[in-house]
C-alpha cells in the first residue's frame, strides 16, 4: 500500500533522527490493517514490537465521545440534557467575575452545561493559558482534580468524592462561552457511569472493547499484555512513566475518560475504522465542526485547535486546495490519530515522549496529506 510505504519511511527518518526511540505506525483502508514497528522500546532496549502497548492519554477522548453517542442512540441520555441531571451536586456551581480573581468573587451562570458542552468542551472550566496560575487553577491542583501530570496517580479520588470536591469551586467561565481544554471529559466520564448505572470501565468493556475485540485497550495494562507495556520520557530519555512500576498497571482510583487508557495501532484502527464502517458510521456523527467562531477564538483552542473546528471527540479539518479532509486527535504522551473520510483511510503513530514534538506529529501527518491530496 502506498501511502502505508510512506509513512513507514517518513516514521523511519524520525527514529534515525533520534526524536523517539522507537514509534509503531499504522495504517487501515477499512478491510485491512497494515503495522510496523521501528526502532527500540527504549535507549538501548529490545527491538519494539508492533503489538506494543501505549499509553493514549488524549486520545480516549474520541473513544468516550463514540461512547456517549452509544448511549444516546440507546435512550440512555440525550445531548441536550443539563448535567445536573446526572450530577446534582454541580447544580449550585457559580462562575469567577474573572479568571485570575479571588473564588468567591463570582456571579451566577448564565444556563446549566449540557451533555454536548462535555463533549465540546465547552463546560467553562479547563486549563488556563491566558494567565499565569490563576488561584482556581492552584486551587484544582491542591484537590487532587487532575489539573497535574497526566498519571493516574494525580487523581486519588473515587468519582463522587472527584465531583464533590469539583463542586466547591466556581467555574473560570460562563458555561458554552469557549472551547476550553480537557477538564469537561473528565467530568463526562462520571457523568456516563451515573446515567448507565456502571463503572465506567465496565461500560467500555461492554459497549466498544469487546464488541469490537479491543483486547489490549483499558484503563489499566491487562495482565496479559505487562510484558508490552514500553517506559515514556520527557526531557529527552528522562522516564516518565517506567514498565515495573508503572502508573497504568493498576486500575485507577479515577478512570479519567479525558485521558486514562492503554492501547495498541492495531487496536486503535479497529476503533478508528468502526466509525465509518460501523454502528450507523458515528465517525459522520462526531467528525462536525460545532464550535462557533467565538468559542474557537479562547486561548485553548487557539494553542490546540489551531484555526480547525471540533467536534465530538475530535478535531475536524475541512477539504481545501491540496488540501484533503480528516479528522482525529492526538495524545500529550505522543501518539497521534487521523482518519480521511474521503479516502477512506485511517493511520495511528504511536510514540511514548511527553511531549511529542512537532516532528513527531509532522512524521505521521506530512506524508499522509501529501499522499492523499491528489
Amino acid at each position: 500500500m502506498t501511502v502505508f510505504r510512506s509513512v513507514v519511511d517518513s516514521v523511519e527518518k524520525l527514529v534515525l533522527a533520534g526524536e523517539v526511540p522507537g514509534a509503531v505506525v499504522g495504517v487501515a483502508d477499512g478491510e485491512r490493517q497494515w503495522i510496523h514497528a521501528a526502532g527500540l522500546d527504549r535507549p538501548g532496549g529490545d527491538a519494539l514490537r508492533p503489538d506494543a502497548v501505549f499509553r493514549i492519554s488524549s486520545m480516549t477522548k474520541p473513544l468516550t465521545a463514540a461512547l456517549t453517542l452509544r448511549l444516546v442512540d440507546d435512550g440512555v441520555l440525550a445531548l441536550d440534557d443539563s448535567i445536573h441531571r446526572w450530577l446534582p451536586e454541580l447544580s449550585g456551581q457559580r462562575v469567577l467575575r474573572q479568571l485570575d480573581g479571588p473564588l468567591d468573587d463570582t456571579v451566577p451562570a448564565d444556563k446549566a452545561p449540557t451533555v454536548e458542552d462535555l463533549l465540546l468542551m465547552r463546560l467553562g472550566f479547563g486549563f488556563a493559558f491566558e494567565v499565569d496560575s490563576p488561584p482556581i487553577a492552584e486551587k484544582a491542583f491542591a484537590a487532587g482534580l487532575g489539573m497535574g501530570p497526566p498519571t493516574p496517580s494525580s487523581i486519588p479520588h473515587a468519582p463522587d468524592e472527584w465531583v464533590r470536591r469539583f463542586a466547591e469551586l466556581p467555574l473560570m467561565e460562563q458555561p458554552g462561552r469557549h472551547w476550553r481544554y480537557e477538564f469537561s471529559y473528565a467530568v463526562l466520564g462520571v457523568l456516563l457511569a451515573r446515567a448507565a448505572g456502571a463503572a465506567l470501565p465496565t461500560l467500555f468493556d461492554e459497549r466498544i472493547f469487546t464488541p469490537l475485540g479491543m483486547n489490549d485497550t483499558g484503563f489499566a495494562v491487562p495482565a496479559h499484555a505487562r510484558d508490552r507495556l514500553i517506559p515514556c520520557f520527557t526531557d529527552g530519555t528522562a522516564v516518565f512513566d517506567d514498565v515495573p512500576d508503572s502508573d497504568w498497571l493498576a486500575a485507577p482510583a479515577f478512570p479519567h475518560a479525558g485521558g486514562g487508557l492503554v492501547s495498541t495501532a492495531a487496536d486503535y484502527l479497529t476503533f478508528a475504522t468502526s466509525l465509518s464502517t460501523g454502528h450507523q458510521s458515528l465517525g459522520d456523527t462526531q467528525a462536525v465542526d460545532r464550535l462557533t467562531a467565538e468559542q474557537r477564538s479562547g486561548p485553548s483552542a487557539q494553542i490546540f485547535l489551531d484555526g480547525e473546528g471540533w467536534g465530538y471527540g475530535v478535531q475536524v479539518r475541512s477539504a481545501g486546495p491540496g488540501i484533503p479532509a480528516r479528522y482525529g486527535w492526538g495524545g500529550g504522551l505522543g501518539t497521534l490519530w487521523y482518519a480521511y473520510p474521503d479516502h477512506g483511510i485511517s493511520a495511528v503513530l504511536m510514540t511514548q515522549h511527553l511531549p511529542p514534538s512537532p516532528a513527531t506529529v509532522a512524521a505521521l501527518a506530512d506524508p499522509l496529506d501529501a499522499a492523499l491530496s491528489t
